[in-house]
């Protein structure tokens, strides 16, 4: 797969030395009409007792979100988080993975907005979230 010139590969390894390696997010599929990205609940995104981290389930929707953005603008334009909204529904636990689902709602010359549903590895629904982005030049 290409990646506006990377391989899937290349693009997870663009993401070293960045909170998206730190918590494990890797890309597993990347197309305009659709992202998707796995992240492990570990000690790296669990709560004390073992739970996913809202923070780190919203993480991983704005990291899909950005590279469907990304994906969808012109060269010299950037894609900026403005906007997210999201229901955790379940829950997920200390060994398990979660999947991130990203397609877009919206794609318009400066903002786009995306609804991303995070599954558990049992296809259980944990999140839902929209989220939007601003484009803009960059700088």
């Amino acid at each position: 797969m290409n990646v506006k010139g990377m391989t899937l590969e290349e693009l997870n390894n663009f993401n070293r030395g960045s909170l998206i390696e730190t918590l494990g997010i890797e890309y597993q599929l990347v197309t305009p009409e659709r992202v998707e990205a796995t992240m492990n609940v570990d000690k790296r995104t669990r709560q004390p007792f073992g739970i996913l981290h809202g923070g780190a389930t919203l993480a991983l929707a704005e990291t899909v979100a950005g590279v469907g953005s990304y994906m969808n603008i012109e060269e010299g334009k950037v894609a900026v988080g403005a906007q997210a909204s999201c229901n955790h529904v379940s829950s997920a636990f200390d060994g398990d993975s979660v999947r991130a689902i990203a397609t877009p709602i919206h794609i318009g010359r400066t903002t786009h907005v995306w609804n991303i549903d995070i599954f558990t590895s049992n296809g259980t629904l944990l999140s839902s979230v929209r989220f939007m982005n601003f484009i803009k030049k960059k700088q």
